[in-house]
């Protein structure tokens, strides 16, 4: 199983610079970064569309992009290095491939006569046709569409009228070809530029879906037309308000005719059209940067429950409910704006998915970068903020509790190869370009304050700010320098290398010490404190060039090196020797990083798509990462977080891992409460080959003196500190500060980023008050804000809705009297009181009288029964907000767990001191350290969940003495002790020896007090002794049998056999798979198959109940065993199970009812705690260039794979972990245990 877990994803944004870079299909739509086509698809459940996968075949940039319209699996996609890739989105493979295009592929189209033929053209045509499949493949000119005199910006084929087709050109024509007909070439171009040789390339084309003939054309200065094809004439031309506004892109909406939306490309504003008015409906300002592509979706999400509480309840309707009035629509929006969503993509890579109807986002992800991203680091001095530099240009700095960009480099920067912190709060980043030299970006001012320029156009491949000494800067370039200066830009050194230098690092211990990697194969050693400008030390070794240096931060005198021979070196400097080789990548190495705390952990990333953790101590591999799509440029940590690694690379994602799994013992001798020897250590005990994990870094350091200074509350602060260092961000500081709060920690001592988290039910009104507060401080200022702030109005509309929500009646009136909304303050003023009711009813009339305006009437002689709406508005001016979150957190704890954010849906029950659903989340998230711990902390009432994760955790380990402590923390541990001392592998006097530390009798003693036992009619006690005594087998023989007549009777249930069974499973597996057992071994499996079926049924764990039902069937069918158990009943109960709990089309018959209430009087309900699916962090997350196939189900794995024993099969991590919990042994049915935790 993979130790390093996928916990987050930063998807890259839409590119700029082709036409069809977004298409859609069915439930799914795609978009196209530079090198990268995300697809995301929608989730029905939740009614939203999710990042399902990313394709990243192409190694040039993407041109455009085409939906099959027959198959909606299959997308054709073309780059710039002439090729046409057909794909499969289901079974993400290439189903065909076209090499070497002639010309560049501009644009794509699924042929209209074949599901198996792409059409493509280049700038100047002709059109191919390529049929990749069918009888007769291969690849054709069309019979006309040649010999154009303008290039082709886009063609489209007409979507009814087969064979009909459209070219734009960037003269501004149109060329226009149908079967039977003569073609027209270079028609229809805008007047104004009739008989003159200006170029007005057409931005965008559609046909009407409703019409033969009619098409929408726009012309980047010439604006929107619709033309008839057939009479070759103009039918409206459509005016923009402003001559300044231009047309980038254009949709129409499939579900209202004659209505289209345009996207601007100056400004983000999208309006609405309809073909029978030449001016806009309306205009909505989305964003202040311009519009790049649109595209509606066809399949318009079903409409959201009308109830923010109660998202899953149906609403019902009958003929006594009343009606719901229409909205009411102001003189100036007398239409309504169909449903419908559009996907929006921007010229500054931003993506999101507008609702149209409800004139909202579904979702918006500003800021993207849109190419390869070289680097990524951590800021010095806040683990939340990562900078990330691009191919694009720019330095993009993220939140990676919400990956969420905070800020961007102003302007284009070129080429950004690399970038490095400031040290401490500085705040200032340092970046260096393939062309323009390197600069210091000052993120607070937010402007470019510096800028160096000695290696003239030269790339430069690496910039280094020195931590010790903040004064200097070292950069590395093609030009074969590297150049030392002081941030004001005098030189200090400059080192002459024979070829270009890539990389440089700044020693840890040394501030006058720095490495450089040459072309030249070499790695040097500079020392600044002396005059000469020749190296101290030259390491070489390498047998191609190498890239990036790294001293390592706890060894001092050790530094690492990358290359392009694919392997990673390890150097001693005072030795002056290459101390370690370690080979694997099959690729230039280049990303590289040294964890801060255990001395022996080296990271390494490759141009052949992986990511490798070694061990340096013996230069094993400990694990491989497949999940990115390209090549790896940058891994980096935070010291204060030091095994959460963020990865970088030319599919244009970042990425965040955990590498906790790399040293789960340690959090668990935390949790033991082990002496601090088996904690932190120093790094010569710590280098020992084969010695455990230990901590030898600052942070741990820092820990441990924080403790020594503790007198109360230790054990708390202590499991606290440790498991924010060990945990990854995206919640787990705001689960410890929840706990707090429930422990009743003062309210002054929470961060300040709590209030920014799910906070506590008693803390909403406190804090969203302030926040009110703060937006309503607008209305005394003259001036909302800087750029890009929100408008006073929004600002104004956004606390007042804040005031309304927390009851704030009148202050919510007013300030909509201040927007000039009267209706809303009308609406709900007799929630404060009646008589300001009819002050506001007497301002609004006078007001309207002053304006002479009739609507004054109706006001003025307003009465009639508000008694009820007083009542509803008293009633809903209660603390609304904290009534809401009440109801609410269960769905929202929900959508948190399946969105993979098992964390942060544990926070939601917190929240409203849901302690056992917390519990359960965590557990069922598999986070079973952090669970363990918060458990502890959180005592008595969540005992149980953390007694069942100790349990969990007990199966993960060897490390025996860590065991018997482990379970030593939980209460009525007997059984426990006796199962691992059942299992446990080794010679007799090993046996003893831990059954004496287990407090349990000897081998002999066993066998003796079995039969004793026995005789005494105590089964349970009888198997036990068997099985801890040195003939385990007969424990099988009386355990299986007792099992089997239990299960002849009609009136058993699960829970009277489940015990005795579990039990028998921990027979060592060297026992279990004697050939003199098999019959045994079977009639075992068999039980623990159908047992464990029942439980999953029990547990909701819908997607293996039909596997191990399939599991114990196909054993019954293959192995000679007598057990009471029958195929056709299993299929019967199967059967039964699906009819009841599926949801589908046909009800259950009566005998499947019967079938099932039978089943569930044997299964019998278990505590909620332990029920509903498994579903890791990550779950969601795409891997792509690891795709394994379920052996379950035969479909795609998303997320976490486990690979069974035969080293093939795989099934994902969340079945393996279900499957665990209910049967321990293995799917492939050989008698080994499964152990995915």
């Amino acid at each position: 199983m993979a130790k390093v877990k996928q916990v987050g994803l930063l998807a890259a944004g839409c590119q700029p610079w082709n036409k069809d870079v977004c298409a859609a299909s069915g439930d799914r739509f795609a978009y196209c970064a530079t090198l990268a086509i995300y697809i995301y698809q929608l989730d029905q459940q939740y009614n939203e569309y999710k990042l399902r996968s990313i394709m990243s075949e192409h190694k040039k940039t993407i041109t455009a992009i085409s939906w099959c319209s027959d198959n909606p699996d299959l997308f054709a996609s073309a780059s710039a290095d002439n090729l046409l890739i057909v794909w499969n989105v289901a079974e993400q493979k290439s189903v065909a491939r076209l090499d070497n295009t002639k010309g560049i592929p501009t644009s794509v189209s699924w042929c209209w006569n074949s599901a198996d033929g792409v059409a493509f053209v280049s700038q100047r045509g002709p059109l191919y046709i390529w049929v990749y499949g069918g009888p007769d493949p291969g690849l054709t000119v069309h019979k006309e569409a040649h010999s154009f005199l303008s290039d082709i910006c886009l063609f489209r084929w007409h979507p009814t009228k087969k064979g009909k087709l459209v070219f734009g050109h960037t003269d501004g024509s149109l060329s226009i070809f149908q079967p039977g007909s003569k073609s027209q070439k270079h028609v229809l171009r805008p007047e104004s530029l009739e008989g003159t040789d200006e170029e007005d390339p057409v931005s965008a084309l559609e046909w009407d879906p409703l019409s033969t003939d009619y098409l929408l054309v726009s012309n980047l200065h010439n604006g929107i037309r619709l033309v008839d094809s057939e009479a070759l004439n103009c039918i409206t031309s459509f005016c923009f308000p402003s001559a300044a506004a231009s047309v980038q892109c254009l949709a129409w909406v499939p579900s209202a005719p004659g209505m289209f939306i345009t996207g601007d490309s100056q400004v983000g504003v999208l309006r609405v059209w309809n073909v029978s008015r030449s001016t806009p409906l309306d205009s909505f300002k989305l964003k202040k940067t311009g519009f790049h592509a649109l595209h509606v979706l066809n399949s318009p999400l079903a409409k959201k429950a009308p109830s923010s509480c109660s998202p899953s309840k149906s609403q019902h309707t009958s003929s006594t409910s009343e009606a719901v009035p229409p909205p009411t629509l102001s003189q100036t929006r007398s239409f309504s704006l169909p449903p419908g969503h559009a996907v929006c993509c921007f010229m500054d890579g931003g993506v999101g998915l507008y609702d149209m109807g409800a004139k909202k986002w579904d979702f918006l992800r500003d800021l993207g970068h849109v190419e390869t991203i070289f680097d990524c680091k951590f800021k010095p001095d806040d683990p939340n903020l990562l900078a990330t530099a691009s191919f694009d240009g720019t330095i993009k700095i993220w939140d990676t509790n919400t990956l969420t960009a905070v800020n961007t480099s102003p302007g284009n920067e070129g080429v950004v190869y690399s970038l490095s912190w400031a040290p401490g709060d500085l705040n200032c980043i340092a970046g260096a370009t393939s062309r323009n030299g390197a600069f210091i970006w000052d993120v607070r001012k937010g402007k470019i304050i510096t800028r160096f320029n000695e290696h003239g156009k030269n790339g430069i491949f690496c910039i280094s700010w020195s931590h010790k000494d903040s004064k200097r800067i070292a950069t590395c370039s093609g030009d074969g320098f590297c150049i030392i200066r002081t941030i004001d830009g005098k030189i200090l050194h400059k080192y002459k290398h024979p070829a270009a230098v890539f990389g440089c690092d700044w020693s840890q211990n040394n501030k006058d010490m720095i490495a450089t990697g040459c072309e030249d194969k070499n790695v040097r050693v500079y020392y600044l404190a002396t005059s000469s400008d020749q190296p101290l030390k030259v390491f070489t070794g390498h047998l191609a060039k190498v890239f990036h240096v790294r001293w390592s931060p706890l060894r001092e005198g050790i530094l690492c090196s990358g290359s392009d021979d694919g392997t990673v070196r390890i150097w001693d400097y005072t030795q002056d020797a290459c101390i370690n080789v370690l080979s694997g990548h099959t690729a230039p190495v280049r990303g590289l990083m040294w964890n801060t705390e255990v001395p022996y952990l080296l990271i390494s990333g490759s141009w052949d798509y992986t990511i490798r953790v070694w061990d340096t101590r013996d230069g094993t591999c400990l694990d491989t990462a497949y999940d990115h799509g390209a090549d790896v440029y940058g891994l980096t940590c935070h010291q204060s977080r030091p095994f959460t690694m963020a990865s970088c690379s030319r599919d244009s994602t970042v990425r965040l891992w955990s590498l906790t799994p790399l040293i789960s013992p340690l959090l668990l001798n935390i949790l033991t409460d082990q002496p601090w020897e088996k904690i932190i250590g120093n790094t010569d005990t710590a280098m020992v080959p084969g010695s455990p994990p230990l901590l030898c870094g600052k942070v741990s350091r820092d820990i441990k003196q924080e403790m020594d200074k503790l007198s109360i509350d230790i054990r708390a602060k202590k499991l606290r500190w440790f498991s924010e260092c060990f945990s990854p961000p995206g919640g787990s500081s705001n689960l410890w500060d929840l706990v707090s709060v429930i422990d009743g920690q003062d309210d002054s001592l929470l961060p300040a980023s709590y209030s920014k988290g799910v906070m506590h039910m008693k803390h909403l009104l406190k804090f969203k008050t302030s926040e009110a507060q703060e937006l309503t401080i607008v209305k005394m200022s003259k001036f909302g804000g800087g750029i890009g702030a929100p408008s006073k109005e929004e600002r104004l509309k956004e606390a007042a809705d804040i005031h309304l929500r927390l009851g704030q009646i009148q202050r919510y009136c007013e300030l909509m009297v201040e927007l000039g909304q009267w209706e809303k303050a009308l609406s709900v003023a007799p929630g404060v009181s009646m008589k300001y009711w009819k002050k506001l009813m007497q301002r609004r009339a006078d007001q309207l009288m002053a304006e002479d305006n009739d609507d004054a009437i109706p006001y003025c002689i307003a009465t009639g029964d508000i008694k009820k709406l007083v009542t509803f508005f008293t009633g809903r001016g209660q603390l609304l907000e904290a009534l809401l979150i009440a109801q609410v957190c269960k769905e929202l704890a929900e959508w948190y767990f399946q969105d993979g954010c098992s964390v942060l849906a544990a926070c939601c029950h917190l929240a409203v001191d849901n302690i056992k659903l917390a519990m359960s989340s965590l557990i069922r998230g598999n986070e079973l350290e952090l669970a363990a711990c918060v458990g502890t902390v959180l005592g008595e009432e969540a005992s149980q969940s953390t007694e069942y994760c100790l349990e969990l955790l007990y199966t993960l380990l060897f490390f025996l003495t860590l065991e018997t402590d482990l379970l030593q923390m939980i209460p009525d541990n007997h059984i426990l002790l006796a199962k691992l001392c059942a299992f446990y592998p080794g010679s007799a006097a090993e046996i003893n020896q831990l059954h004496e530390r287990c407090g349990l009798p000897s081998l002999e003693e066993c066998k003796a007090l079995a039969e004793a036992a026995m005789n005494e009619g105590d089964l349970f006690s009888a198997v036990k002794f068997h099985l801890l005594s040195s003939d385990p087998e007969n424990a099988l023989r009386i355990g299986i049998e007792h099992i089997k007549e239990q299960l002849t009777g009609s009136y058993w249930k699960v829970d009277s056999v489940q015990p005795i069974l579990d039990l028998m499973s921990y027979i060592r597996t060297d026992h279990l798979i004697m050939a003199k057992l098999t019959e045994v071994r079977s009639e075992l499996l068999i039980l623990c198959g159908y047992i464990g079926g029942l439980l999953a049924i029990r547990r909701q764990y819908s997607s293996i109940v039909p596997a191990l039902y399939e599991y114990t069937s196909q054993l019954l069918k293959r192995r000679e065993v007598c057990v009471p158990l029958k195929i056709e009943q299993l299929s019967v109960e199967l059967d039964a199970w699906r009819a009841c709990t599926q949801s589908n089309s046909n009800p259950p018959s009566e005998s499947q009812r019967e079938e099932f209430s039978c089943l569930e009087r044997r299964i019998q309900p278990t505590d909620s705690v332990l029920c509903g699916a498994d579903y890791v962090t990550g779950s969601n997350l795409p891997s792509h260039s690891d795709v394994q196939l379920s052996c379950f189900t035969g479909q795609r794995i998303q997320g976490p794979v486990f690979l069974l024993e035969d080293g093939k099969s795989a099934i994902s991590l969340n079945d393996a972990l279900m499957w665990a919990k209910v049967n321990p042994f293995s799917p492939l049915g050989t008698g080994l245990r499964i152990n995915p935790f």
